[in-house]
């Protein structure tokens, strides 16, 4: 397979860029230091840290809006979905339909944002004699015009249930692709929220985790010609993508009508793969609010401000679980 396959390849900062209908993915990815027994770090935060706004990686780690805490404090969604993968770490959720949870370590949290929701997310630090790693991916997924008003949602998709699909090459060498979305073969991801872009099979949204083994080569099997398919090369050395070669933290964007031969290059990799038939409809963004048009993200503020998409129930801005809590949702 020659190269035509590729479509562009593109470079990989903090928010990737993504194709509709898809709004864009961040990964995130920080080594927290201990933590203080507060679940925030063991260092000063006053020194080199813009607190409130910390996206700057000094020390290998962020703060985010949190502001003892790491994180992201009450915030409003309208218009769009949001779909947080976490590899490593735990995050700790609440929203203003009283809902919470606490997640991590390979589990996904698959939420609707609709008409309107807020919530908060937090990175507790709970290892107070060793580093907190976190390593999480978080996309956004539009919704067309008439589900930007269902009522919000949230679905837990736990990892025990994340069907593993394992393959080997003709080499004996292993592929492993993690279902977050979509089917590979006879096996099937879980479902996600009912109102979803991704709940329809003919929108073919697919997200996979792809972990390829030293020199292994796979096949990504082929969709229809009326989907976008992207694959983002985020761990790694090289790999070659039907037949030309990719240094790692790169985006490829790939024909999705045909299947493409990845060759792993000599050290294990890892690649999330994102595809879906667009939502072919105007997308206006501002903030936390993706609508159709200016005039309806005015009234998202309007709204907004109004109603505050509901009661906050909890007693402070940036909710964290009590510390012996394990993995949980309500």
């Amino acid at each position: 397979m020659s190269d035509t396959s590729i479509i562009e390849i593109k470079d990989l900062g903090f928010q990737w860029s993504t194709n509709n209908p898809f709004l864009f993915c961040v990964h995130h990815k920080d080594d927290f230091p201990r933590g203080n027994g507060k679940m925030g770090p063991e260092s000063s935060l006053l020194e080199g840290r813009r607190l409130g706004n910390d996206f700057t990686l000094k020390d290998g780690w962020r703060m985010y809006h949190g502001m003892e805490i790491p994180g992201f404090p009450q915030h409003p969604h309208r218009g769009f979905e949001t779909i947080t993968i976490v590899l490593e770490g735990l995050v700790d959720h609440a929203d203003s339909m009283g809902a919470a949870g606490r997640y991590g370590h390979g589990d996904v949290q698959w939420m609707t944002a609709g008409r309107g929701i807020q919530h908060c997310e937090m990175f507790p630090l709970l290892n107070e004699n060793r580093e907190n790693h976190l390593e999480l991916f978080q996309i956004w997924l539009n919704l067309p015009a008439k589900d930007k008003f269902v009522e919000p949602s949230y679905k837990m998709l736990w990892k025990e249930d994340i069907p593993i699909v394992s393959l080997s090459d003709q080499a004996g060498k292993s592929t492993e692709i993690t279902i977050i979305a979509g089917p590979i073969g006879d096996a099937l991801a879980p479902a996600p929220t009912p109102d979803s872009w991704a709940a329809k099979a003919e929108n073919e949204v697919a997200i996979w985790l792809i972990k390829m083994e030293a020199g292994a080569e796979w096949k990504i099997p082929s969709g229809s010609e009326n989907i976008l398919r992207s694959l983002y090369f985020y761990r790694g050395s090289k790999i070659k993508v039907a037949g030309r070669e990719v240094p790692a933290y790169k985006a490829i964007d790939i024909i999705p009508d045909h299947d493409v031969l990845l060759e792993n290059g000599p050290k294990t990799s890892y690649l999330l793969l994102l595809q879906g038939r667009p939502i072919n409809e105007p997308v206006v963004q501002y903030g936390p609010f993706v609508m159709n048009t200016q005039a309806e993200i005015q009234q998202a503020f309007e709204d907004y401000r109004r109603t505050g998409f509901g009661t906050w129930p909890w007693p402070e801005a940036a909710v964290v679980h009590d510390r012996d809590m394990g993995r949980f949702a309500k």
